[in-house]
C-alpha cells in the first residue's frame, strides 16, 4: 500500500456529522445496519468510562 493509500483514521458518523462536515471526505461507505457495531460501540464506551474513573485495564 503506497503512502497515498495509508488508512490513517476509521470513523463511525451519521448523516448529520457528514453534512457539517461537507465535501471533506473523499471515500464514505454507507452502513444499513447499525447494529453489526453495538458491540463496539459498547467496548469504547466502557473504555471511555474506565479512562475517566482513572482505571486503564493496565494490571
Amino acid at each position: 500500500m503506497s503512502e497515498r493509500e495509508r488508512i490513517v483514521a476509521v470513523g463511525l458518523l451519521s448523516q448529520n456529522d457528514l453534512e457539517r462536515l461537507g465535501q471533506t471526505f473523499t471515500r464514505v461507505y454507507r452502513i444499513e445496519d447499525e447494529t453489526r457495531f453495538d458491540d463496539l460501540l459498547q467496548a469504547i464506551d466502557r473504555a471511555e468510562r474506565d479512562l475517566l474513573r482513572g482505571d486503564r485495564g493496565v494490571k
